[in-house]
């Protein structure tokens, strides 16, 4: 009898096994596919139109070029973004701004800030802070703009700046000698926003 038990018990917890592979397989089946970002270009185009998009959601800035018709990524690179999700409300309350549909901000100045120092109250005191460059964003909001990350490079990629973007280091030597200019346009997404339709692969 005991035996029986044992075999019905086995033969159970089998079924259900099988019954969640199943389940499981069906779900991945069925799982939408989610949009790839194209690949890098990395043939010739004019410097003059290029832009720059950040994503909150994936701590990603890539400069964007038009191409034959067509918008392609020419680089990206991870950032670090404000402590506080969501749009920026005012100054101080640790989150980046995000710009409106249709109206991007823009690189005001580029500016050398490889002695600018901050004091981040933790204890460190004022410390070089911004890398070789600080690239002024117009914003609604003072201070706002793209640099680097020293004393600060572990927080590439993250959520930890006062609400500017912060770069590796050498990433923003490579994106000010290379990409950036007076008057480029600067898209910053809202929070979770996906890729935008020139972002996708086809």
């Amino acid at each position: 009898m005991r035996q029986i038990l044992n075999v019905a018990l086995a033969l159970a917890v089998a079924l259900a096994a099988a019954s969640c592979s199943g389940d499981q397989q069906e779900q991945q089946d069925t799982a939408p596919a989610q949009p790839q970002r194209k690949a890098l270009y990395t043939g010739t185009y004019s410097n003059d139109s290029t832009f720059i998009v950040i994503s909150k959601k994936d701590l990603l800035l890539t400069v964007y070029a038009p191409v034959a018709g067509d918008t392609v990524p020419v680089a990206n690179f991870k950032v670090c973004l404000a402590k506080n999700k969501g749009q920026k409300k005012g100054d101080g309350d640790m989150t980046t701004p995000e710009s409106e549909p249709g109206k991007p901000f823009k690189i005001t100045q580029i500016q050398d800030a490889s002695t600018w120092c901050h004091d981040f109250g933790d204890g460190r005191g004022s410390i070089l802070a911004y890398g070789n460059w600080f690239l002024r964003l117009e914003t609604p909001f003072k201070g706002i703009g793209i640099h680097g990350s020293t004393n600060n490079r572990e927080s590439v990629p993250g959520r930890a700046s006062e609400g500017c973007i912060r770069l590796l280091d050498e990433d923003i030597i490579t994106l000010k000698e290379k990409y950036a200019r007076l008057d480029m346009p600067v898209i910053i997404k809202q929070e979770d926003q996906g890729l935008f339709p020139y972002e996708i692969a086809k």
